[in-house]
């Protein structure tokens, strides 16, 4: 793609300009401002470690990155790998809770080995900043100040004397075409629609927005100015089913270099081109395809690794014999010898490992006394935040949990699911009806904010024991106690504050356990757990003895505990007839259906 003409002129004319000053001269707040950088830049750094040398061309769109070492707080995570990224590609990253995959995301993004200037990063791990702008109006300032950017850097290439036989100019060219200001406001209008906003909310100023919003606003201000590496930390977290099925249909598009952590293996198979699997001798493996994909054929490389490896084995053990039923016969000790070589030989040039299958963490919430129905049920409720009844969010709520439930709620945001949870909860008062619970009735809720309230001072270990001084056990009973969870080793003594967030979430559900609660309600708990995590999480659901009450954006754990589907949608809630699949499908035909009546 090239750029018009006009703007073509009008860049040279800058570059003209720049030429004609001295180069080695400097203003003193380009001096200053370069100082911030720098001091802003020591203090992200402060605890995060890199090394690396970048090989690719330095014109390529292509990332490559040789004897690439990363560490946390001192704790190495990444040693001397390869990260090799392809124009074009969509990357899945995997690897267990804390094996640093964060971290790897904010050091490509915060460039710790220097990319090509060309190369515009961008990451999604925090949301949109409190302002006085409008949704749509952060969104277009960051493409303004992003198309600004690159029109200096045109400026500057076009300045040198060898302007004209530079293909970098070219991709820049490219992004100031796709960054046309004509388009702006229609254009970050659909994405924020995309992303759930009303015609309404896009135009609240982003102070008024609640954090799971402005994290939206800030993926839809990464999804308009399409870097060339795109960097999405659990991109569906804060979101609501309908707006995970927009966001996995656009990413399908993404034509530049994606690499995305995420705990949906639905959203992995759908979006992935290829997958990054960060293993536990802290190496970067790479498998062609989505997460399906991925797991046959590192199932199949394992496989082959195993027989391998047990051949070797054998034929090591079977020269072991011989030697050492070789005696003293001279014959035989220079066969024995020869025999010996064979066998230094396999060592010097590395043996087959043996394959370790992946440790299998049993999360299990404690069985609690039976109590027989009804245990919490909705009585003609409706429920307004204003009391009146006019403006409830709904009406006439007929529904009951008892202990042997199994529901999940669906619906956009805004139509009342977490609402439900605190009526539930006890929280707030219906403005209408009543909900009534058994008198032992026992209720327990795990949120995505729940990890905020732990004391990021203490290690695990110290929290659980202080949390529960009832429980009178010593330090080995906690730390076995953690280790089902997924907490072990130095995790369980270092402080909180330096463990991932799905560390910290595994901290919670083994806290949730030991409440020993009747029913246990899940407002988003697969946000930051990896997948083996849910999993056990699913689990755990399963063979709960009491009743679960669940919400969440992930159709897989849905589809692996869910019995009864409740949709909150125009005012009111009603059991859903079908499953989880077809309930996407369905939202999936409406996207579509939508998309074309907004293009026709």
């Amino acid at each position: 793609m090239s750029l018009s003409a006009s703007k073509q002129k009008r860049l040279a004319s800058k570059a003209n300009k720049t030429k004609k000053t001295d180069k080695s001269s400097k203003t003193s707040t380009e001096t200053n401002s370069q100082l911030t950088e720098q001091l802003n830049s020591l203090s992200l750094h402060a605890a995060r470690t890199a090394t690396g040398v970048l090989t690719s061309a330095p014109q390529s769109r292509d990332i490559k990155i040789e004897s690439y070492s990363l560490s946390y707080y001192g704790r190495t995570l990444i040693t001397n790998a390869t990260i090799e990224l392809n124009f074009g590609r969509r990357y899945g990253l995997l690897g267990a809770n804390g094996s640093g995959k964060s971290t790897f995301l904010v050091s490509l993004a915060q460039q710790d080995i220097k990319l090509p200037e060309h190369i515009d990063t961008y990451i999604l791990n925090e949301e949109a900043e409190p302002t006085m702008l409008s949704a749509i109006e952060y969104v277009i300032k960051h493409a303004k100040d992003e198309l600004a950017r690159i029109e200096k850097e045109v400026e500057h290439l076009l300045s040198q004397d060898d302007a004209g036989d530079n293909p970098v100019l070219d991709v820049l060219y490219e992004k100031i075409d796709f960054l046309d200001p004509s388009t702006f406001e229609p254009r970050a209008a659909e994405l924020l629609h995309g992303l759930g906003f009303s015609a309404s909310m896009i135009k609240k100023p982003t102070k008024d927005l609640s954090g799971g919003w402005r994290m939206r606003v800030s993926l839809a201000k990464a999804l308009f100015i399409r870097p060339t590496l795109l960097l999405l930390d659990e991109p569906t977290n804060h979101l609501d089913l309908e707006a995970c099925v927009w966001l996995e249909q656009y990413l399908q598009g993404y034509d530049r270099i994606l690499v995305m952590v995420s705990h949906s293996q639905d959203f992995l198979n759908n979006v992935c081109t290829n997958t990054m699997y960060l293993n536990h001798k802290q190496q970067l493996v790479y498998y062609g395809g989505n997460y399906d994909t991925y797991v046959r054929t590192r199932s199949e490389l394992e496989t082959n690794q195993m027989k391998a490896y047990e051949k070797q084995q054998a034929e090591i053990e079977h020269i072991k014999k011989f030697i050492a039923s070789a005696g003293t016969y001279a014959n035989l000790v220079r066969q024995a010898k020869s025999k010996q070589k064979i066998i230094d030989k396999m060592e010097a040039a590395g043996l087959i490992e043996k394959v370790l299958p992946p440790i299998k963490y049993s999360f299990r919430f404690a069985d609690t006394e039976k109590l027989p129905p009804p245990v919490l049920s909705f009585d003609q409720v409706a429920f307004s935040y204003d009391g009146k009844i006019q403006n409830a969010l709904y009406s006439d709520v007929n529904l009951a949990v008892d202990m042997d439930s199994r529901v999940a709620l669906l619906g956009p945001n805004g139509t009342g699911k977490s609402t439900l949870l605190k009526l539930m909860m006890n929280e707030i008062e219906p403005t209408a009806g009543r909900v009534q619970r058994h008198n032992q009735l026992k209720v327990r809720k795990y949120n995505q904010h729940s990890a905020d309230q732990l004391d990021l001072d203490k290690s695990p270990v110290d929290y659980i024991r202080d949390r529960f001084r009832d429980i009178s056990q010593d330090t080995d009973y906690w730390r076995q106690y953690l280790g089902k969870f997924g907490l072990t080793g130095s995790h369980q003594t270092s402080k909180i504050l330096t463990l991932s967030h799905g560390l910290r979430s595994r901290l919670v559900f083994c806290e949730l356990a030991l409440e020993r609660p009747h029913i246990i309600l899940l407002d988003e708990p697969t946000n930051h757990l990896d997948i083996e995590s849910i999993d056990s999480l699913a689990e755990a659901i399963n063979q709960f003895k009491g009743g679960i009450v669940l919400v969440s954006h992930d159709f897989r754990l849905i589809s692996q505990i869910a019995q009864e589907l409740w949709l909150c949608e125009g005012g009111e809630i009603q059991k859903f007839s079908g499953d989880i699949k077809e309930y996407k499908e369905k939202l999936r035909k409406a996207m579509l259906k939508k998309n074309k009546m907004s293009t026709a």
